[in-house]
């Protein structure tokens, strides 16, 4: 009879200050928990609360204590999940492939699934997608016809990628019951047919770019009523560098005198995080309770990138890189070219992503293919590059630093920094393309080529982001 018992654990709620969940946290507790009056008076009081079965914790209790903490790692992302994420989910989600998790999954889910607030502080590539995606999965009523969660991303790019796992989760599977629908408002989008699509039938998962959100938003075409969670995808970079901060704002404002609510932010980067979590709490974008999840706090940079530099004249840059992707021979890469400056634009000059397009095409006899993505291009170009890297095969991607956020291209083993990023963090954004397979022991190369005056510049982000860079004489 035991086993057919549902019971709420307000696991973290109990533990005061605990900012984030550890499995071992679970050996604290003894069976006299689950028949005290304070559990039965959270059962009876929620009617909406996560529930799990009792046997399924019970063994867990006992698989907890019959191990020691680092073995408690080795849990399972169904077991972390079971109860709350719905069966055919998992099973979607182990056909794909997921399942161990990572650092941020172990870490955040826990506390995503008791319904608070979080802010996932990760390496890139450390599965910080998956974490919110399971977590909305578990909220999601696929009976109510109305968007249920709402996913904000930066970029057109990043949104149909996140757009794609949310489909591949929640395809039809063997399993009987109703589908989850997942809708992406994406600049460049038909809005018109959008309208139409929400109004008629509303998508329970909407990944939406800030500006075709809010315009949504302004037309009343759909409100924020009916979500239960909002995700801001590379907060920092909504936040920073958007031209668009000032709706970000209003949105998160807006979201905060909803019931029910709960704010999900997630990066690899969040400049000045303590000042970010007061800033957030004061303006009410989160509530106070919110749980800063921050995997890998001291070694932002990920220990699977080599990172190395070379000099060179402003005048052989072109020559140089040439000879580095004949010494090093990529699998696939990205070269980041710096954006033009609006000085140069004005002059008539070309693009460096033009120029050095036209270089490789003449001078590069590698196999790989040369494909191009930066944020003038119009968006069915931007679409088509991208998919041709998906589709196989090796690539050499010459790319702004609009590839840098959230594109996940796992054949990536070299990023050649042809002109230095702006700052540290971009800097991050960018090594953080490569190494991306999960729980892979393959080093990939970060390669940065510099002229002598920017050699601090180079030594600013190796003291800021923790590692080393050595240099290569060619």
């Amino acid at each position: 009879m035991a086993s057919q018992l549902l019971l709420f654990v307000p696991h973290l709620a109990l533990i005061p200050k605990a900012s984030t969940f550890h499995p071992s946290l679970f050996s604290t507790l003894n069976s006299s928990f689950f028949h005290s009056t304070s559990a039965r008076k959270a059962l009876k009081s929620s009617s909406d609360s996560r529930i799990i079965n009792l046997q399924a914790v019970a063994d867990t209790f006992s698989e907890i204590e019959s191990n020691s903490a680092s073995e408690t790692t080795a849990l399972t992302l169904r077991q972390i999940c079971q109860g709350f994420v719905p069966e055919h989910i998992l099973h979607r989600m182990e056909e794909i492939g997921f399942v161990l998790p990572t650092d941020i999954q172990r870490e955040a889910l826990p506390t995503l699934f008791t319904g608070r607030d979080c802010i996932l502080h990760a390496q890139t590539g450390s599965g910080k997608t998956l974490t919110y995606l399971l977590h909305i999965f578990s909220l999601i009523n696929p009976q109510r016809s109305s968007v249920q969660a709402v996913i904000v991303v930066p970029t057109r790019e990043l949104g149909m990628q996140v757009t794609k796992v949310a489909r591949m989760l929640a395809a039809k599977s063997d399993f009987d019951v109703k589908g989850c629908t997942v809708m992406a408002l994406l600049d460049g989008g038909t809005l018109r047919r959008h309208k139409s699509w929400l109004k008629a039938e509303p998508p329970a998962i909407l990944v939406a770019t800030v500006a075709s959100l809010c315009h949504m938003l302004e037309k009343h075409i759909f409100r924020l009523d009916s979500v239960r969670v909002l995700v801001l995808d590379e907060v920092d970079f909504l936040f920073y560098s958007s031209k668009q901060v000032g709706s970000v704002r209003k949105l998160l404002t807006s979201f905060s005198s909803c019931d029910k609510r709960q704010t999900v932010f997630a990066s690899a980067s969040i400049p000045q995080h303590k000042h970010f979590v007061h800033d957030c709490i004061q303006q009410k974008w989160t509530k106070r309770d919110v749980v800063h999840v921050h995997v890998s706090a001291i070694m932002p940079m990920p220990l699977c990138l080599l990172h190395r530099f070379v000099m060179c004249q402003k005048t052989n840059k072109h020559q140089m890189l040439l000879a580095l992707l004949e010494s090093d021979a990529p699998e696939s890469a990205i070269i980041f070219v710096g954006e033009q400056s609006e000085k140069s634009k004005k002059v008539g000059n070309d693009p460096s992503t033009t120029l050095l397009m036209e270089f490789l095409k003449t001078s590069y006899n590698g196999s790989l293919e040369i494909l191009l993505l930066e944020g003038d291009m119009n968006f069915n170009s931007r679409a088509a590059s991208l998919t041709e890297i998906r589709q196989g095969g090796g690539f050499l991607l010459v790319s702004t630093d609009i590839a840098a956020r959230g594109i996940d291209l796992p054949e990536t083993t070299h990023i050649f920094n042809f002109d230095l990023p702006q700052t540290a963090t971009d800097y991050l954004h960018r090594a953080g393309r490569a190494g991306r397979i999960p729980f892979s022991d393959k080093k990939c190369i970060v390669a940065n080529l510099i002229m002598s005056e920017e050699r601090f510049v180079l030594q600013r982000y190796e003291n800021e982001l923790m590692f080393s860079c050595e240099e290569l004489i060619l």
